[in-house]
């Protein structure tokens, strides 16, 4: 469906690969930081676009969490090759969208549809893009929080970090609330399905 929505979230995906070349493969650092943070607030963009208009479609709620996934992705792995995250929250968090995606499909297959996306969810995704979009700027630098010393956890250290490390472990702490959502949401969805299929 060519909706306004839509096609603003076609170009954020288009804009990942641009983001890439221009980050890895050139010298242009600053205007992959522009590319990535643009990609970034098309996500707010397209979604309110969606709702003032009324143009929400079955595409768009299947398009456009796949596009954010595919955005995340790009840049948790980014920011890890660059060393400023450590590499168990690419794990996680790449974990964690695989498992969600494996999900989807064995419900659309079982029963024809998907949870809905919960207001969580966006807060998790704009944690995320903003913590990335700060750690690949490279500042500011905020005092650790002195909790615990380890290379594994920087920023809860004495040591001072980056914001965007903060940024994300705020957006995986809601990502990883919103798997717990979508895991009972997705479990309720599935007996109830079943019941009624037995009451058929």
């Amino acid at each position: 469906v060519l909706t306004a929505p839509n096609v603003i979230t076609c170009c954020r995906l288009m804009l990942v690969p641009l983001f890439v070349y221009l980050r890895f493969f050139t010298i242009y650092h600053t205007a992959a930081l522009v590319v990535f943070a643009v990609a970034a607030c098309t996500d707010w963009i397209d979604g309110q676009v969606a709702r003032r208009t009324g143009q929400v479609s079955k595409l768009g709620k299947v398009l456009d969490p796949l596009v954010d996934r595919v955005l995340l992705a790009t840049g948790v792995i980014s920011v890890c090759v660059e060393g400023n995250l450590p590499l168990w929250i690419v794990v996680l968090l790449v974990a964690r969208d695989l498992v969600l995606l494996i999900e989807g499909r064995i419900m659309i297959a079982l029963m024809h549809k998907l949870v809905s996306v919960s207001y969580v969810g966006k807060f998790a995704t704009t944690f995320l893009l903003f913590g990335f979009s700060f750690l690949l700027l490279g500042t500011p630098q905020v005092p650790g929080l002195g909790l615990v010393e380890s290379p594994l956890l920087p920023g809860l250290g004495a040591q001072p970090a980056l914001l965007g490390v903060d940024l994300v472990y705020i957006g995986t702490i809601l990502s990883l609330t919103v798997f717990v959502m979508y895991n009972v949401k997705g479990w309720g969805a599935y007996c109830r399905f079943r019941r009624q299929q037995a009451a058929a």
